[in-house]
């Protein structure tokens, strides 16, 4: 058993926030084999989270001792289990009692560190900071209370309070921080700031005082320089952070996936056409009502993911497929691509006329249903009969004229939505601004049809009833086109699920992928981007898609063998050595 101590900090320890709560949650089985009882998770008590998420559980006798002592500062710390796989070691910091000693550790931030505070927000930067410096005092007691060596990591600048608390106090323990985005990089490209062909032109501290957002970015920028070992979780953004923070990380710490937790292919191949026949009866009422099309001929492809029109490439995304859409129209293509967006936004209720076309296609589907027994045997007959297959032979005259009455109810005029739901500011959507703009208004003529789904797939929603795993294996291609992806899991996670995907060279994820040696351009397409014109963006994007849906049903699923070998490429089994790695070589440094 490794004999040192490991605590990992973090803000969305049962606590999911963002992307950091994926990349704990997955990698922990493999910290837990390596360090057993030594491992320690530790996060915000936030009750409404630890409900659902935390098994509090009596301390073992010398954190128990600590706590009572921590107690008297206005610092609570419960202990237990994160309900996650293997159940780690966790403690939930409370640090409301504390809030007294908020200006104390803002004023010992200037005067230690030159940490501009002035001004922020308690909600935005002082909550945070406060929490990690109740975190620094635990670390601090644990230190003094457990002899063997012991290192921390902390992820992002919302832990940096406990590491900057250490560093102050000269405490003996090894200390990682790891950003996966930073703060200034992540503000910039959310406002559409060209942030790759500008880097070595943008003053960083002037840059985030223009923001405000100066007081993060300082603490971030000190914390990667004080820490033993600075760590990020791609190439890009280590490029980002040696300009922004002026300091080159040590290590690489690649996001993982846990592959265990994924289905085999030959259980993909048998749930892509169970979920894919779902996807298809919604395709059926939601186009059908106005036409149909040849749905043995139909891909689907998807983007997902938070709605953040830029960084996510959805601007890019749609221009691509208006060109996609033009060009099959031109070649008179008798494919058609159906393309989800799978973006929450604020909805106000399904559109009335989909819950009624949903309503009259299952009324339909019911009367074949309750029927189909009959329609078997008629079928049989015809067939050992050598009888051709007729309407009359199938379906008796009461039979028809009911379900042609079913049929004319289901008929509406015009083209089919673009959006499932009305929205609550509709005509100021972008999505929806971009479908008009780029000709993608789901007209008959038009082989690539666009459906704006802006809410999240729970597998009960009233419409496609899928999860969001279900509803990736039925689908043929995700499609992430993200200008701003540090790492960009949502490509790696669908190669898992044997879904061939698109991401670019501005994902650490597409980039990790291009460092590979043995890298073709089959199941994850790796699109050029960095450094190239908004034109040749879309271009290079638009034939990735164009290509694709050029290709047989056998290149289909060689496509899908491929993804999911290459997700075999960032297992945890494999990048969990370099956290490992990050560890040990801050054990060095700290008690050298």
């Amino acid at each position: 058993m490794n004999k040192n101590y490991l605590f990992e900090v973090s803000w969305e320890v049962c606590n999911k926030v963002g992307g950091i709560n994926t990349v704990i949650v997955s990698k922990t089985p493999y910290l837990v084999r390596h360090y057993k009882e030594n491992y320690c998770l530790i996060g915000p008590h936030l009750p409404e989270k630890a409900v659902a998420e935390f098994q509090e559980k009596i301390p073992p006798d010398k954190l128990h001792h600590i706590f009572e002592r921590l107690h008297g500062e206005g610092i609570v710390c419960h202990y237990g289990r994160w309900l996650i796989n293997d159940n780690p070691s966790t403690i939930l910091v409370d640090y409301t009692g504390y809030t007294k000693k908020n200006n104390d550790i803002k004023a010992r931030l200037w005067e230690e560190y030159k940490i501009d505070s002035l001004g922020t927000y308690f909600h935005d930067f002082d909550e945070p900071i406060l929490w990690g410096h109740a975190v620094g005092r635990l670390l601090e007691e644990i230190c003094q209370s457990y002899k063997r060596k012991k290192v921390a990591q902390f992820h992002e600048w919302l832990s940096c309070g406990a590491l900057l608390y250490l560093k102050m106090r000269k405490v003996k323990i090894g200390t990682v921080f790891t950003t996966h985005a930073t703060m200034l990089g992540r503000t910039l490209a959310g406002n559409n700031v060209d942030l790759y062909n500008l880097l070595g032109k943008i003053d960083p501290e002037e840059e985030a005082y223009n923001w405000n957002m100066a007081a993060k970015h300082q603490v971030e920028r000190v914390s990667a320089h004080v820490c033993d070992v600075f760590t990020t979780v791609s190439e890009i953004t280590a490029i980002e952070a040696e300009h922004f923070l002026k300091k080159k990380p040590d290590i690489l710490l690649f996001n993982g996936i846990d592959l265990k937790n994924h289905p085999s292919f030959d259980e993909v191949a048998v749930k892509h056409r169970l979920y894919r026949e779902k996807i298809k009866d919604f395709i059926q009422y939601y186009f059908f009502p106005y036409y149909s099309f040849d749905l043995d001929n139909t891909l689907i492809y998807f983007i997902s993911g938070r709605y953040e029109f830029h960084n996510k490439g959805l601007d890019v995304f749609i221009q691509a497929l208006g060109k996609l859409n033009q060009k099959l129209k031109n070649e008179k293509s008798k494919r058609s691509i159906v393309v989800f967006f799978w973006i929450p936004a604020d909805v106000v209720r399904i559109k009335p006329s989909l819950s009624k076309a949903r309503a009259y296609y299952d009324d339909i589907k019911d009367s074949i249903n309750d029927d189909i027994d009959t329609i078997k045997k008629k079928m049989i007959t015809c067939l050992v009969s050598k009888q051709s297959i007729t309407e009359c032979r199938l379906f008796s005259n009461d039979f028809m004229n009911q379900t042609d009455k079913k049929v004319l109810r289901f008929l509406i005029q015009g083209n089919p939505p673009l959006c499932t739901h009305d929205l609550k500011n509709e005509e100021n959507d972008p999505i929806l601004k971009s479908f008009n703009e780029e000709g993608l208004l789901n007209r008959k003529e038009d082989p690539v049809k666009v459906v704006f789904y802006p809410i999240y797939l729970t597998g009960a929603d009233s419409l496609l009833d899928l999860t969001y795993d279900e509803a990736v294996i039925g689908s043929h291609l995700g499609v992430f086109p993200s200008y701003y992806e540090p790492w960009g899991y949502t490509p790696l996670e669908t190669a898992a699920l044997g879904v061939a995907s698109v991401t670019t060279d501005f994902s650490g994820f597409g980039r990790y992928l291009e460092i590979d040696s043995a890298r073709d351009n089959m199941g994850v397409f790796v699109i050029d981007m960095l450094g190239k014109s908004d034109r040749k963006k879309v271009d290079n994007l638009y034939e990735s898609l164009y290509n694709f849906s050029s290709l047989s049903t056998d290149e289909r699923v060689r496509n899908k063998v491929e993804a999911q070998r290459l997700s075999i490429l960032v297992d945890w089994e494999i990048l969990i050595h370099n956290y490992l790695k990050a560890h040990q070589l801050a054990l060095e440094r700290a008690y050298r």
